[in-house]
């Protein structure tokens, strides 16, 4: 009697873990709509996979602001960070054929490959490079490609000897693009194809995924293409629209282009295990290494919101795999991804335990939207009670902006204003040297000296005189952040140092200002 008492306990568990709605939640087309209207969003595509077919696939809005072009399921989105998981599973199928493995070290494939610190050069791994845990800093190294550069892939591969660590190999989570571009190169060293070929004939072939491609170079005028659109980096400017990001450079971490309807075919094939229709493309061995976690995250206890609402998403553990981030939710797995270039922002999320897959892709720089859309197709699968998911973002954001610009102006309130430069302007001017960056230049113009990042053609700023030897770098493109210019000098009275950090914390991270150590180009040399 007990033990069949056991057996109907266990069957009723397991009834309520896979139970899940037969379809999509009938007000989605009018959440949608709310979220673009809230957040101010011009175009969004949204698509669910589930037990093999997408079910649900359908564009909002327009492609660009002020021009008639609709989303549909065919506009192509960057999907930036979602690239990540491509370039994971090009090493995958490169373990299955047997030309790598993931526990290699990375300079069997890249001879010349160095970081800061020789013992990581020499231990450093495959596997090392695909889930953030290198040793180097958040965003380090970013610079190198964003905003647009004249970096080479290879260039990137070389300066990463000269980055500072911010930790030891393996002993923390630190998310990281730069070590994604090494892993590129590891492709192309290990297959013998350059990692854009590579990835075009082992997976958008075999899935169907045609009318994907890497990167924004090869776009033409009139193509069913969604413009990135930006507000500035406050977020407080008028919706704009942007030129696409150049990410030839950086395209294994985040080069991507792609839409719903191939999409749904890359999410169906990691939903089932790696196989495609009767075709296993990769195996379900590889599969299994993609998912597994290698790096603890934490899940920061959902100390960092008040609302009710996404304090419940709060995981119980949060790791990165191989290309793909891993929590729990109402005891369920979840494989996820984000994807962030400057003017679009896109997710994924895979539940396996229900075959459900969910695809956000949106043409600005509003998480809130496409996370809010994304939770509530979840909730809904999943059984759980609606939640105004719109309102706690918009709410949230809100704060988060709040408290930033709070302490800016704190910093502000509290700066000496009766403070001189120690030098006139002209004896900060001259050429200045990072060892992973390159030049920077500053000259006197106008009255004001004006930084310009000689790799990045539009980091250009204006100085203004801060306090003591710091000034404030406001530059003249608008999505760049404003950053604190620091100079230090010799007991001659000469600069012998320029640092910089970001003005405001809610500057992306990957304007990794704070890595930057120029010195005097003559100092440099010696």
């Amino acid at each position: 009697m007990l033990r069949t008492i056991r057996l109907l306990l266990f069957a009723a568990s397991a009834a309520m873990l896979s139970w899940c709605a037969s379809g999509p939640p009938a007000d989605l087309d009018a959440w949608v709509a709310r979220a673009m209207k809230e957040f101010e969003v011009p175009g969004v595509a949204v698509a669910i996979v589930k037990d093999g077919q997408a079910v649900y696939s359908k564009g909002f809005g327009v492609r660009k602001i002020g021009e008639p072009g609709a989303v549909d399921a065919h506009t192509l989105f960057g999907i930036a960070s979602n690239t990540k998981a491509f370039t994971s599973t090009a090493l995958a199928l490169l373990v299955d054929d047997g030309k790598v493995k993931w526990d290699d070290p990375v300079t069997k494939y890249l001879p010349s490959f160095a970081l800061y610190d020789p013992l990581a050069s020499r231990e450093i791994t495959v596997r090392d490079l695909l889930c953030h845990r290198t040793g180097l800093g958040l965003g380090a190294g970013d610079l190198l490609f964003w905003p647009d550069t004249d970096v080479t892939r290879e260039q990137v591969v070389g300066a990463a000897r000269w980055i500072r660590p911010a930790s030891s190999l393996r002993s923390k989570y630190a998310y990281n693009n730069l070590m994604f571009v090494v892993a590129g190169e590891v492709i192309r060293a290990a297959s013998g194809q350059k990692y854009d070929d590579f990835i075009r004939d082992r997976i958008f072939t075999p899935l169907g995924m045609t009318e994907s491609r890497i990167t924004a170079v090869s776009f033409k005028p009139g193509e069913n293409i969604a413009m990135p659109h930006s507000r500035g980096w406050r977020l407080a400017g008028t919706l704009t629209p942007i030129t696409p990001t150049k990410d030839e450079t950086w395209a294994a971490a985040a080069g991507v282009k792609s839409n719903l309807t191939d999409l749904a075919k890359w999410l169906g094939t990691h939903l089932n295990s790696g196989k495609f229709g009767d075709k296993q493309i990769w195996s379900e061995r590889r599969e299994g290494d993609l998912q597994w976690p290698q790096t603890i995250i934490g899940t920061g206890g959902g100390g960092a919101t008040t609302s009710e609402i996404l304090k419940k998403l709060t995981p119980n553990f949060s790791a990165y795999g191989l290309g793909f981030s891993l929590r729990d939710y109402k005891g369920r797995k979840i494989v996820s991804h984000g994807g962030a270039l400057t003017g679009m922002l896109t997710t994924i999320y895979m539940l396996p335990q229900e075959k459900l897959g969910i695809i956000v892709l949106t043409n600005q720089e509003e998480g809130g939207a496409m996370s809010s859309i994304a939770w509530r197709i979840i909730d809904h699968y999943l059984g759980e009670p609606e939640a105004d998911y719109i309102t706690a973002y918009a709410a949230s954001r809100a704060a988060s902006m709040k408290r930033a610009n709070d302490a800016e102006a704190k910093a502000a309130g509290e700066r000496n204003l009766a403070s001189k430069p120690s030098l006139p302007l002209s004896g900060y001017a001259g050429a200045m040297q990072d060892a992973w960056y390159g030049k920077a230049t500053l000259v006197v113009d106008d009255g004001r000296l004006v930084l310009r990042m000689s790799r990045t053609p539009a980091m250009v700023a204006g100085l203004i005189h801060w306090q003591y030897d710091t000034f404030k770098a406001v530059f003249r493109d608008k999505t760049i952040p404003e950053a604190f210019v620091t100079f230090s000098l010799n007991p001659a009275g000469k600069v012998s140092e320029m640092r910089m950090e970001a003005v405001n914390s809610i500057a992306d991270f990957s304007f990794d200002y704070s890595d930057l150590l120029f010195t005097p180009v003559e100092t440099a040399a010696k």
